[in-house]
């Protein structure tokens, strides 16, 4: 019998030249739980990917490295073949159909049918389907996880918690399962829908089944896991027994990196408590996916404040409910005057300009030029770059000869690389589409600049650019900026204080230069006193 039920051997991925994952070893016994720690970015999705054998990896060229399934090599093409290998995985999106009943979506693709009288005539495709055989499966698995369920029960309507433990009992009915992918189940769930999972956990893996835990809660690791690896930057930075190693390890080998040191001068000499230029208080955002449940936080004139955080933190959610994209209620003073919520054009109004992270979906016209990209927000809220009226008061023009040049100057400026300033910004590289987004943003000559994951999805040399820009921006023209990033290390790099967000609310504030283990503690919704 094979000792191991996944052996993951010298695993590499690269995407278009850029390296992802190097020389990444994981094995995992029969009746383990293997836990996965790892900033945003460090490689646990691709790796995940890779095992469940997801169209995007061979697309992108396909990966390095083997995988043996006890003990036997084995090629993962798809998450078809996967789960035929035994392999089940619970994602952290819901993949249940709210219109069905619980046993239908756990049984949903291997009904089981009975012969009716149609079907003696025309075939096993004419058979009904068997709902008390189905019911009966349905209401064993969940009862593995400990859950007293009405599986007739529709899906929709039921508690997030509740659709955790149907997306569970799904794989677990499937019956042939060897090993299970948690992938941060306990994202949705409350503390006590929490503890029941990791109990439920505990007692798969008594039935022989392994696990792999990937969470960014590093209290439920050292609750329930076995073994650990740690993974930063796309490789193993860390891997032994639970029973070696503590949260405060974690967190700094999850996190820890040579620090670049800035050249830039820190301004916290200058800093004066009084003269606070934004002033948030119980801010509550509803942003799917990043909920901000209650966040108060001064931004001092002059800084560059960074806001970081792990993914569904609810970091992305501050700056979109403060600009009006998402439900929000709670207070927003800029210079002592209040920000009306949920009305966007009221912060832009007020001196509040916003780089989405979305920048495909929300920052950019894709169909436009390079120049109506940059002077549409301007033209709609400052009524800049319109001729003197025409014929009446509601004809106005455009200024094409101020366009153009106003565009011409930010494509120097910014280095858009571009045939021109009339190009669609559709056909721009993600660095050039970033720097567009940057440009229509400084056109509003803004007070207040919120930028969200400005670097995300563009190339090392466009990321220096951005960066640079954005402290040119601050250091000579007096821009407050508030920066929103999932790279810890380019918060580090430029910004003057660094305010962690963790499940919804503000764990705490660091200066840039503060040890790696305090932010790992912090990011992973730990006490910020370091013990």
């Amino acid at each position: 019998m094979a000792e191991y039920v996944l052996k993951m051997n010298n695993i590499g991925k690269s995407y278009y030249g850029v390296p992802v994952l190097k020389d990444v070893n994981i094995n995992i016994s029969k009746g383990e739980i293997h836990a996965i720690a790892g900033e945003n970015g460090a490689g646990k999705s691709t790796l995940m990917n890779i095992l469940f054998g997801m169209p995007v990896i061979f697309e992108t060229g396909g990966f390095d490295g083997e995988i043996l399934i006890e003990g036997e090599p084995v090629q993962i093409t798809s998450p078809q073949k996967a789960m035929s290998l035994g392999i089940g995985m619970v994602h952290q999106e819901f993949m249940l159909l709210p219109g069905f009943t619980i046993t239908e979506n756990i049984k949903l693709n291997r009904e089981i049918t009975k012969r009716n009288p149609v079907s003696m005539l025309f075939g096993k495709s004419m058979e009904s389907l068997d709902f008390a055989k189905m019911n009966a499966d349905a209401q064993n698995a969940l009862s593995q996880l400990g859950m007293s369920l009405d599986e007739t029960r529709l899906i929709g309507g039921l508690p997030v918690g509740y659709m955790q433990f149907v997306e569970i009992a799904r794989e677990i009915d499937k019956g042939d399962v060897r090993l299970l992918v948690f992938d941060e189940p306990t994202a949705v769930l409350t503390e006590s829908e929490a503890q029941q999972l990791l109990e439920a956990m505990k007692e798969l893996t008594s039935k022989g089944i392994g696990i792999l835990f990937i969470t960014h809660r590093l209290d439920e690791i050292m609750r329930v896991a076995d073994q650990i690896t740690i993974l930063r930057d796309g490789v193993v930075a860390d891997q032994k027994p639970k029973t070696e190693t503590s949260i405060e390890e974690i967190a700094s080998k999850m996190v820890g990196r040579k620090l670049e040191v800035s050249e830039i001068l820190r301004r916290s000499d200058l800093y004066n408590e009084k003269d606070i230029i934004l002033d948030i208080q119980n801010l509550r955002v509803g942003m799917p996916g990043e909920e901000v449940h209650d966040v108060s936080l001064q931004v001092q004139r002059g800084e560059i404040l960074g806001i970081g955080g792990l993914a569904g933190g609810g970091k992305i959610g501050i700056a979109n409910g403060i600009m009006g994209l998402f439900p929000a209620s709670g207070t927003v003073m800029l210079e002592g005057v209040p920000i009306e919520l949920n009305m966007p054009k009221d912060p832009l109004s007020k001196g509040i300009a916003f780089v989405s992270e979305d920048r495909r979906g929300t920052g950019l016209l894709l169909d436009q030029s390079i120049e109506m990209n940059i002077v549409t927000p301007t033209i709609q809220v400052h009524n800049r770059f319109l001729r003197k009226k025409f014929l009446s008061d509601w004809l106005r023009l455009y200024d094409t000869v101020g366009i153009r040049e106003h565009a011409l100057k930010f494509v120097k400026d910014l280095d858009i690389r571009c045939t021109g300033p009339d190009q669609l910004v559709r056909r721009l590289s993600g660095g050039n589409q970033q720097k567009v987004c940057l440009a229509r943003a400084f056109s509003l000559d803004p007070k207040i600049l919120f930028v969200s994951e400005p670097t995300r999805g563009i190339d090392v040399g466009a990321k220096k650019i951005v960066l640079d820009i954005l402290v040119e921006l601050n250091r000579n023209h007096d821009m407050t900026i508030i920066m929103t990033s999932s790279e810890l290390g380019e918060l580090r790099k430029i910004c003057d204080r660094i305010a962690i967000v963790a499940e919804g609310h503000l764990a705490g504030i660091l200066q840039p230069d503060a040890p790696d283990v305090e932010f790992g503690l912090m990011m992973s919704g730990q006490k910020t006193e370091v013990v």
